[in-house]
């Protein structure tokens, strides 16, 4: 399965199944958050970042609140993802609160 990840104007395209609410959180903080001289992992857990990835192959969404805005690109994107029929999963809470 393949998904996309969206925390605020940041998102991420991750193979792997439909996070619940806990590992999206986890998600989020995991590869929203820099730190120097750490290298992240493009995997965490059962997810892995897909670098290219066709967007029909997409079959799950879930949209962590961040401090900014969500693209126009990603908006589209999510759209267009609501217009085939995938659940898209919007969570209350962001990942810092």
């Amino acid at each position: 399965m393949v998904g996309i990840l969206v925390h605020g104007n940041n998102h991420f395209i991750l193979s792997g199944p439909a996070p619940d609410e806990g590992a999206a959180l986890a998600l989020a903080r995991h590869w929203s958050v820099i730190q120097i001289g750490e290298v992240k992992a493009a995997s965490f857990g059962e997810w892995e970042i897909r670098s290219k990835e066709f967007r029909e192959k997409l079959e799950w969404a879930v949209i962590v609140p961040g401090d900014r805005e969500v693209s126009p690109g990603v908006e589209q994107l999510l759209g267009e993802l609501c217009a085939r029929g995938v659940t898209i999963c919007r969570l209350s809470a962001g990942c810092f609160e």
